[in-house]
């Protein structure tokens, strides 16, 4: 006889733990069924382990530059198995969270791969065994996982994905990242501060693809100050085994050839849907590109099935994840949730300088044909950044010309990644140039470029 549940999640990552903790707060008797680790890729081997070997690099970098500000400490050394054991050990911490919260909420674990078995059955294969478990709903929340490239697959030697990045055995003393979205500038960022040669390659036009252009030009001085090398509209054509190491071949848009030797590489070119092996055939669920088709609340083709967090299609975020799990989760409720809006996701890269946006860019506001204003202040004239020593960046805030309303923002520079909240916030809300401008933000602080930027939309900048 089957376990029966009002609601199956098959995956632990950030939307599925968090879809089943709040179904069970209302109400619902919740399993959830997780094949590794529970807290999913994020908790274990993506969001949280980078960003603390991230702090690892920051704080070195902070100790080798102690001496602008006037402190004289010995030059800073480290070492890398220790970096890496504290990255586990948080996310070691953390899964164990995860764990301690499913049993508050008196959620059901079945540690074993999932699969399904029809409309409201799903087949857990357990180390003790198979068992089958049944309920009306049943949300998919099994991630994605990274794409290889064809002619050079990942194989964890010199070859990396991000889950062999983050636990290397040596230091690389040459290394190629090939794509330079959020996953590949950071590792780029961590390992340039551990003092390894590192060089950048994008196929697209532009270092951060999907960020505003301003950003993504200020991003490449940055980094080349640092000594990071980046080939925007450059494609890898070859990676080949050498007894020294790698050797790569590229070719830029103009046709031209070159290529260049490395110790090792990470590949950071996106993602694709988990799908397979979890019994789709047995279901009539439609899909695109790898990733499951959803409207608003998660609700797939086949009804009471849903998909939530990365394999329900990009953006691949966490944040994404867990809230697309709320409203999927209040919807089966019989709640009456706002669907999904996507145009008030923020985007984050933690590398140094970090990166944040929300909404539309200058350029999308131009092929909409959209009338805007737009605000830029730089963090050269904010006095909280230049006492800290980090006054390179600035705040760009896009607001409709006609309603005055926040429909964008980008920003690069010191922890915006913390700023990108509160410009989340008032473009949820709605919120206009006039609503900004009389809100009082505190002294000083970084948040005050936000407020600089929007009263420079109206031309009534304070400190430029």
């Amino acid at each position: 006889m089957a376990d029966s549940f009002d609601l199956i999640v098959l995956g632990s990552g950030p939307g599925g733990y968090v879809a089943a903790i709040r179904a069970a707060q209302l109400g619902m008797k919740v399993a959830i069924v997780e094949r590794e680790r529970l807290g999913g890729v994020c908790l274990n081997w993506g969001c949280i382990p980078t960003k603390t070997l991230l702090r690892s690099a920051e704080i070195l970098h902070l100790v080798n530059s102690a001496e602008a500000f006037g402190l004289m400490p010995q030059p800073g050394g480290f070492e890398l198995a220790r970096i890496v054991e504290r990255s586990r050990s948080v996310a070691d911490q953390l899964n164990a969270g995860v764990g301690m919260l499913m049993r508050k909420h008196k959620i059901a674990v079945y540690e074993g791969s999932g699969k399904l078995a029809g409309p409201g059955s799903l087949e857990v294969a357990l180390a003790s065994g198979p068992v089958t478990l049944s309920a009306q709903h049943i949300i998919i929340a099994t991630g994605a996982r990274p794409r290889d490239l064809p002619f050079a697959p990942t194989d964890g030697e010199r070859i990396w994905n991000y889950r062999s990045a983050m636990t290397p055995p040596v230091l690389p003393s040459n290394l190629l990242v090939v794509g330079s979205g959020a996953i590949g500038l950071e590792f780029a960022s961590f390992y340039s501060d551990l003092g390894v040669k590192v060089s950048i390659v994008e196929m697209q036009d532009q270092v951060l693809p999907n960020e505003d252009r301003e950003v993504s030009r200020l991003m490449v001085r940055e980094l080349a100050k640092r000594g990071i090398e980046c080939r925007p509209a450059t494609s890898v054509t070859g990676i080949e085994y050498t007894p020294a190491g790698l050797a790569a071949s590229f070719k830029d848009a103009k046709g031209e050839e070159t290529s260049g030797q490395f110790s090792h590489a990470v590949i950071a070119v996106g993602v694709l849907g988990n799908c397979e092996g979890i019994g789709l055939e047995t279901v009539g669920i439609a899909s695109t590109d790898g990733f499951l088709n959803v409207d608003g609340f998660g609700r797939t083709s086949e009804n009471g099935i849903y998909a939530i967090g990365d394999i329900a299609g990009p953006p691949c975020l966490a944040h994404k994840a867990m809230h697309q799990g709320v409203i999927c989760a209040e919807a089966i409720a019989g709640l009456q949730p706002e669907p999904l809006n996507s145009a008030n996701i923020p985007n984050c890269t933690y590398s140094r300088p970090q990166v944040a946006s929300i909404g539309i860019t200058e350029a999308q506001a131009a092929l909409q044909g959209r009338a805007v204003t737009v605000g830029r202040f730089p963090f050269l004239a904010n006095g909280k950044a230049i006492a800290i020593g980090e006054a390179s960046g600035f705040v760009k805030t896009i607001l409709d010309r006609e309603t005055g309303q926040l429909v964008g923002a980008h920003l690069i520079g010191p922890d915006v990644t913390e700023l990108i909240a509160g410009l989340s916030l008032g473009q949820t809300a709605g919120l206009t140039q006039t609503q900004l401008t009389e809100t009082i933000f505190p002294h000083p602080t970084l948040t005050e470029s936000i407020h600089e930027s929007v009263l420079a939309s109206l031309g009534k900048a304070l400190h430029i």
